[in-house]
């Protein structure tokens, strides 16, 4: 335990200031920091093993905003499915964490660009998984209009995704990613 609180107390500074930089607001970002402790507890007895318990924590913290990014990607981007399980302590691995997260930046960019409408139908569907049918039954409109207009909000977010973010496809699926700097 001791050596986790060392860790914990030495880190927890510059985890906070950078899991505020990821967050919507201050709150979450407390929230994260409260999770990633426990999180880290359940790993107490390896803490003194690890070679950079940093680098592990900052690790389990991408892992965990990726996951909770994750429950609200689109179905767009359901094929990029990196392990979002915790990590066991051991040789840091983030390259693949970080391009996820800068993909969802971009897409979260890309999709507040759209218009409203688009906007809507998109996060009502396809992020917080509304069915199609009661979205059509709250907005006064057909399945047919509805799965029409989902289907080109759709494409709409894969072609402005493709400019922006500069992701490409292969066999339809997400296959690279080039964030512009």
């Amino acid at each position: 335990m001791n050596c986790l609180m060392a860790a914990w107390n030495a880190h927890e500074p510059e985890l906070k200031g950078w899991l505020i930089q990821q967050a919507h607001s201050p709150e979450q970002a407390e929230d994260w920091l409260q999770e990633l402790f426990l999180k880290a507890l359940r790993h107490k007895e390896r803490f003194c093993t690890l070679d950079d318990a940093r680098s592990w924590l900052f690790r389990l913290a991408r892992n965990m905003i990726a996951d909770t990014h994750r429950k609200h990607l689109p179905v767009l981007l359901d094929d990029v499915r990196p392990d979002y399980s915790e990590p066991e302590p051991g040789p840091e691995d983030s390259q693949d964490m970080s391009t996820l997260l800068e993909l969802h930046t971009c897409m979260l960019r890309v999709l507040s660009e759209l218009p409203p409408d688009e906007r809507d139908i998109l996060e009502h569907c396809d992020i917080e998984r509304m069915k199609q049918q009661d979205f059509a039954a709250q907005h006064q409109l057909s399945l047919p209009a509805v799965k029409s207009r989902l289907q080109r909000a759709r494409r709409h977010l894969r072609a402005n995704m493709v400019d922006a973010c500069q992701i490409r496809f292969k066999d339809n699926r997400v296959c690279c990613f080039t964030p512009r700097t």
